[in-house]
């Protein structure tokens, strides 16, 4: 059989990692075999003994921000740290671009801002907001990934959250079409009843978004989906106490998945010192003790998926001058960094890397119905990354190709060097730096791309 690439090398599965010929026609895998099976291949990639041929990642929560606040972020930007960090299909958030997402003529203006600009693949998250509810079907026609909402403020006025009955309303609509709701669970009443946070001290910041704001939300959304039969998805889970209602739910056959990001399982509560707003994030990073049963749930399949929730805005908004807790704007920045930290905090604790690709690859695209993605099999896209798991790399906010060089992990040394990544068969990125132009798609719901 006559291919265009054929990759030699050690290479994840579902089960572990084997030894064999990838071999790439058209975009796409078409066969794995043994080594020398003997493929007419226009060039073989033969990967070093420290390497491993891992699918390209597919990171489903990622705020681009892009039209409306470019400054923020871009797809330009965003897009260069996905395929710097090993990451090949991104899906971006319905907010905090302006407009948000929330309609077809924001759709167009969001393909239309991204279109040339994309180093990889990606598609797009629709909301649901009070004006949204009825009209979800046009957006989900028109191809997006499904749905996402808000139980409390959004901190962006223009992506308001849905009260108590418009999450009825929406578990009811998007269940008629079988699509998929992805939440933001935290309730905010609970939220309205805790101290609020006012200046420098993160136990103060810790104690406004307790426990048990998320507690109750998923409790919620559980019963919702449960009585209509709503895809339910839970967005960035930080507290541990939420887990076991998640999978006691799934055993009823509750259709629902859930997924923690890198700052969840790489930081702690323990050290964050005063001040230090480059770790705000919504939900907060806790202590070490949930960090760890944290784990305990990945590792059990209680939680599906690994992505980064990255999140940036301009500097000044975080406001590392005043540390302010209580002002600083919440999200973390991690697109580029995302498979390292996971890797170096996994291999502490007995896990391999086929299961950083299963959390961060496959189940992330099976969540979202992003077809073709997030495996080594035949059939599936030939997006990867080549990594060396047992290279060591310190964090340099200089390297890293996001808009704005802020990040809690400045200076941690890391485990997990991604050396190349490949989209549909040809190299965009290595060592960090990319090496091609704006090659990506523009995807719809199933991974198609859009016409």
């Amino acid at each position: 059989m006559d291919v265009d690439v054929v990759f030699r090398a050690q290479y994840a599965t579902a089960d572990g990692v084997a030894a064999g010929d990838v071999a790439v026609r058209g975009g796409r895998i078409v066969a794995i075999a043994p080594d020398d099976a003997g493929y007419g291949a226009a060039r073989v990639v033969r990967l070093a003994d420290d390497e491993v041929l891992l699918p390209g990642l597919v990171d489903t929560h990622v705020h681009v921000n892009e039209p409306g606040r470019t400054e923020w972020e871009g797809f330009a930007s965003a897009t260069k740290a996905a395929a710097a960090g090993g990451v090949t299909t991104v899906v971006d958030m319905p907010l905090n671009s302006i407009p948000p997402t929330i309609d077809l003529a924001a759709l167009g203006a969001k393909r239309a801002a991204a279109a040339g600009q994309l180093h990889v693949d990606v598609g797009f998250w629709g909301g649901a907001v009070p004006s949204s509810l009825g009209h979800l079907r046009g957006l989900h026609d028109a191809g997006v990934f499904g749905f996402k909402c808000f139980l409390l403020h959004s901190g962006v006025d223009e992506f308001p959250p849905l009260e108590p009955s418009e999450v009825d309303a929406a578990m009811r609509e998007v269940a008629a079409f079988d699509g998929l709701l992805i939440v933001h669970a935290e309730d905010a009443r609970r939220i309205a009843e805790a101290p609020r946070c006012h200046g420098a001290r993160y136990a103060d910041f810790l104690a406004s978004r307790p426990h048990g704001a998320e507690v109750d939300a998923i409790a919620g959304l559980l019963e919702l989906a449960a009585k209509h039969g709503t895809r339910l998805h839970i967005l960035h889970v930080s507290s541990a106490d939420a887990v076991s209602m998640l999978g006691e739910a799934r055993s009823r056959r509750v259709r629902v998945t859930a997924e923690t990001c890198p700052h969840y399982l790489t930081l702690t509560a323990e050290e964050v010192a005063d001040g230090q707003t480059e770790f705000k994030c919504c939900p907060p990073i806790r202590d070490d003790a949930n960090r760890e049963r944290l784990w305990q749930a990945l590792g059990e399949g209680r939680l599906q998926a690994v992505v980064s929730d990255h999140s940036p805005s301009s500097p000044e908004l975080k406001c590392l001058d005043t540390g302010d807790f209580g002002k600083a704007w919440g999200g973390i920045s991690s697109l580029q960094l995302g498979f390292a930290l996971v890797w170096s905090e996994a291999r502490r604790r007995g896990h391999h890397v086929h299961d950083v690709a299963r959390w961060m690859a496959a189940s992330p695209a099976l969540i979202a119905g992003v077809e073709h993605k997030g495996k080594i099999a035949a059939g599936f896209d030939a997006d990867f990354a080549v990594v060396a798991p047992d290279a060591t790399f310190t964090v340099d906010p200089t390297r890293l190709h996001h808009r704005h060089p802020v990040t809690p992990y400045a200076g941690r040394q890391l485990h997990g060097v991604v050396r190349q990544t490949w989209l549909r068969g040809h190299q965009i990125a290595a060592m960090g730096d990319m090496i091609t132009g704006a090659s990506g798609q523009l995807l719809s719901r199933g991974g198609r791309p859009n016409a």
